[in-house]
């Protein structure tokens, strides 16, 4: 699988240039899922939000799914022990994207190992992971107990696809707990390599070898 792991989504040119060039074709030849479910664990979403995302209606945004695909649908995690593997695995395969958004990554974690979808990640080898926020840090070894927010004190670890933690939304205007200085903190106590990365920077991961792509501001920590 190819990660293009973000903080605020496909924000600017370099990145969206980076997400064709993991995809091999034009967006427009491309069939998409966009997966809300880490949104239902985090307290500041609702069904509003789902909503917006899901329907490309948040105002000044970069809309994941408003890049032009051919095809986008909708794959809702938590739905997808009721309906069995044999009936959403062939949708997965057939994706050439997985559209992954932002909100509580240990919730997201969560679901991700219970619908079955982490078992099947290691086939997915042509397809591109677009990760914003908790969708990207999901792939992290561990994310910090700032950043929890579903079942807090229940440990901080996710899924450990990539070796390093991510420090999403850099200096983001008017969130204290995002300053650099935050993020200098939190880099000292997370164990291994890490980044913080702005709304306008991305990581793209292939094949093992990371790429910092930014118009913005980031910084990386060794471990």
């Amino acid at each position: 699988m190819k990660l293009l792991l973000t903080s605020g989504g496909v924000t600017n040119d370099s990145i969206r240039q980076t997400l064709v060039g993991m995809l091999g074709k034009p967006v427009s030849e491309c069939d998409a899922l966009f997966i809300p479910t880490a949104q239902w664990g985090q307290p500041m979403c609702s069904p509003q939000t789902v909503w917006k995302s899901t329907a490309s209606r948040w105002p000044g945004e970069s809309n994941l799914c408003d890049l032009g695909w051919r095809s986008v649908g909708v794959l809702e995690l938590t739905a997808l022990p009721t309906v069995g593997r044999d009936r959403w695995e062939p949708w997965v395969r057939e994706a050439d994207v997985l559209l992954v958004d932002g909100g509580e990554a240990i919730y997201l974690a969560h679901w991700i190992r219970e619908s079955g979808l982490g078992e099947l990640l290691p086939a997915l080898t042509d397809t591109v992971w677009v990760g914003v926020s908790a969708g990207s840090m999901v792939m992290t070894p561990r994310i910090g107990e700032q950043f929890v927010d579903w079942r807090p004190g229940q440990g901080h670890e996710t899924l450990g696809v990539v070796d390093f933690s991510i420090f999403p939304h850099l200096d983001y205007p008017g969130w204290n707990e995002n300053t650099t200085e935050s993020a200098r903190r939190w880099a000292e106590k997370i164990a291994g390599p890490a980044y913080a990365i702005d709304d306008q920077t991305a990581l793209a991961v292939v094949d093992g070898v990371v790429t910092v792509v930014s118009e913005g501001n980031w910084e990386h920590f060794g471990g």
